[in-house]
């Protein structure tokens, strides 16, 4: 149920928030067939700031309202690296420094389960590579002609990583 409740958040940020033209936006059925996984992890903010993880299942202290989701994080964990495989704050919360609350606490938490870096990869036109930059991720790889987009225009994949201090 909790599953449930956390996709059609997600589903609703992401609507708004991928453009269609570049085909980035998951279906729901890969969303629940990810979010069931061990080692694939959500982080979540709404409107407001407050951010889960760790605080979903927890009464006492203040965390994201799931009616009122405007930005998640999707991670994958492998040994002691993550992915970030998708991030999204949709287009009325943007510019009001949430997706850098959203994206510190995706590193915090990797950096809690033992990570040492954190990996992500984007279109080389995302206007959120400024963001990765100013929070300490560096380009590591470069995949020409990587995307293609429904406009028929091809787009390089950079990919950015990031080491993780140990806690």
């Amino acid at each position: 149920m909790a599953e449930q409740r956390i996709a059609d958040a997600i589903m609703r940020v992401m609507d708004m928030a991928f453009d269609p033209v570049f085909g980035e936006a998951w279906t729901r059925s890969q969303l629940l067939g990810a979010l069931v996984l061990p080692d694939t992890r959500c982080v979540l903010i709404d409107d407001a700031g407050n951010l889960a993880p760790p605080y979903l299942d927890r009464p006492d202290v203040d965390r994201p309202d799931l009616d009122r989701i405007c930005g998640f994080a999707l991670l994958r964990r492998v040994l002691d690296e993550e992915e970030l495989l998708l991030i999204a704050i949709s287009p009325e919360s943007r510019g009001r420094g949430l997706g850098a609350r959203l994206l510190d606490r995706a590193v915090e938490t990797s950096r809690d389960l033992g990570c040492s870096k954190i990996f992500l990869e984007m279109r080389d036109d995302n206007p959120a590579r400024h963001l990765y930059h100013a929070r300490g991720f560096r380009p590591v790889g470069l995949r020409r002609d990587y995307y293609s987009g429904r406009d028929g225009k091809r787009r390089n994949a950079i990919t950015f990583m990031r080491m993780i201090n140990a806690p």
